[in-house]
């Protein structure tokens, strides 16, 4: 069985991580976007100046 170097497996680890993080990241932004989208909602129900410009 072929060992497998170092440095790929340091790569390697650290792509897979970084991956991880990423989709994590990306999970949180649509999570922020969606409330921030509801929020706007409910703010423009509530105000009329804003419904206004809609």
């Amino acid at each position: 069985m072929t060992e497998i170097p170092k440095e790929y497996l340091l790569l390697f680890n650290t792509i897979t991580d970084t991956e991880q993080t990423l989709s994590r990241l990306r999970q949180q932004l649509l999570e922020a976007q969606q409330q921030a989208e509801d929020l706007f909602v409910e703010t423009a129900d509530e105000s009329p100046h804003i419904r206004e410009k809609r």
